[in-house]
């Protein structure tokens, strides 16, 4: 119950407007659990990973390292195993590809979570329009009867204008939350990307100067 009425009763005395408002929220429902799901899916942590990397490397090379990296599905291990796969090319020439494959992992994680944006943005909006309208038309209603208006009248008209713009909020509140953390963790997850490219580049540089070194 909220202010004495039921949910469903709120949402009748919303008029019209609440219509679009209930599509937003069950569109953002339906958009964060999928994302949040598909983020846990795709997480790692990255100190114990990274150390992984290391120790496999030191102790098995690049194929071993390889065959392990194709048993961890993750960004940070498809980003690995694309930079190991082509260790035979230059730096740059490897940094192009991986920073393409890292951008394709990117838009993967990044995918619909605009909408959670529009819709936050979006639902506050639809709210006021809706409380204008019942503005309108309860400032109507007063020219109609001539000024003759008790205040009582004039609260419900507005009170009910409100509704609207309350429900908008409620809808935009816990989309644009969950839209910034989406957000901070994908920016989390393409640093990490960064950081696990930037260790293999060391690796292979290290492992390109011993054998040099070796030779001479």
């Amino acid at each position: 119950m909220f202010w004495g009425k039921t949910l469903s009763e709120l949402f009748e005395q919303g008029g019209f407007v609440m219509y679009p408002l209930l599509l937003c929220s069950i569109v953002a429902v339906g958009v964060a659990a999928e994302r949040i799901f598909v983020l846990f899916a795709n997480r790692s942590a990255y100190q114990s990973f990274s150390r992984l990397l290391e120790e496999k490397l030191s102790s098995g090379g690049v194929s071993a390292t390889q065959k392990w990296l194709t048993t961890i599905i993750h960004p940070l291990s498809i980003i690995a195993n694309c930079s190991l796969k082509h260790a035979e090319l230059t730096q740059e020439a490897r940094e192009e590809i991986v920073n393409r494959e890292a951008s394709e992992q990117i838009a993967m994680l990044e995918k619909r979570i605009n909408w959670l944006s529009i819709i936050g943005t979006l639902a506050p909006m639809i709210g006021l329009l809706g409380t204008v309208i019942g503005l309108v038309e309860a400032f109507y209603q007063i020219e109609q009867q001539g000024g003759q208006v008790q205040p009582g009248d004039l609260a419900s008209g507005i009170w009910t204008a409100l509704l609207t713009t309350v429900f908008g909020l409620i809808v935009a509140l816990p989309t644009l939350a969950i839209y910034h953390f989406l957000d901070n963790q994908i920016a989390a997850t393409t640093l990490r990307m960064t950081w696990i490219s930037s260790r293999i580049n060391e690796w292979l540089a290290k492992e390109s100067l011993a054998k040099s070194e070796g030779s001479s």
